[in-house]
């Protein structure tokens, strides 16, 4: 049966001032529709690289990238984006940054259904009551709500999401964990995620891929997560299971780490 998603045998060489870099070696992976995959490891080791070839904002030096059986080789509505910053344009209000989109992808749509599905997914996020601000009225979780809200916005089939977190305070950043969460359960997102936070990592996610020390770098390990949803992340801190996928992240980057420190 063919995978949602594939990544299949993915390097990608920078070139700079006639030096080439290996970036990624022989990358491949298989997503199911609706699952949500995290992507860790240390930092250079290709994980934004990677979900930018993904997206088609970079393309890969070997390999391919298929979704749905389509290659993937350029950007789509079919792969939105959340980045760690915000990226909403400063002048338009909540409302406007994501009909913007909405325009975009649904032109032909009726202008009364353009706004209702953009009021929809402004409450899906819970900022239907800041439709009207601009990024620079609102807090930083805030806008990472209206980025998000853009992105579903678009009906995309896999949902990138690159540290969407990584800049929030803690109390902020469990809040936005909760609704991602709650998101995905309730829309069966197919969604690949970037993070350096085991914990997000193993109360997201169906599955972790743990990619080795760049540069070549690769899959060393993907974890299974077989905790059921929907999950409670106070429930968990005391559960065997999430303890256990969580001590396994941790080893591996550790011995990773300590890899590197000895080199």
């Amino acid at each position: 049966m063919n995978a949602y998603l594939k990544i299949e045998n993915v390097d990608k060489v920078f070139a700079r001032g006639g030096i080439q870099t290996k970036v990624l070696e022989n990358v491949s992976l298989r997503v199911e529709k609706g699952q949500f995959v995290s992507i860790i490891g240390h930092s250079g080791c290709g994980k934004s690289t990677l979900l930018n070839i993904v997206a088609g904002l970079t393309t890969a030096t070997k390999g391919a990238v298929l979704l749905e059986e389509r290659e993937v080789n350029a950007p789509g509505p079919d792969r939105a984006v959340v980045f760690q910053n915000h990226s909403l344009l400063p002048w338009l209000s909540a409302y406007e940054n994501i009909r913007l989109a909405v325009d975009k992808v649904f032109a032909g749509s009726s202008r009364k259904e353009r706004h209702d599905w953009t009021m929809h997914h402004l409450d899906l996020v819970q900022m239907g009551h800041a439709k009207d601000k601009r990024p620079g009225e609102i807090s930083g979780g805030m806008k990472q709500r209206v980025g998000i809200a853009r992105a579903l916005a678009m009906q995309p089939k896999v949902l990138l999401l690159d540290e969407p977190f990584g800049a929030l305070d803690a109390l902020t950043r469990a809040h936005l964990q909760d609704q991602v969460m709650a998101l995905h359960e309730r829309l069966g997102a197919t969604v690949m995620m970037i993070t350096h936070d085991v914990d997000e990592a193993v109360l997201l996610s169906d599955r972790i891929v743990m990619m080795t020390n760049g540069p070549q770098a690769t899959i060393g390990e993907v974890l299974e997560i077989p905790l059921p949803r929907p999950r409670a992340r106070v429930a968990l801190a005391a559960d065997p299971v999430y303890l256990d996928c969580r001590r396994r992240v941790l080893q591996f980057l550790y011995e990773r780490h300590r890899y590197v420190d000895a080199a």
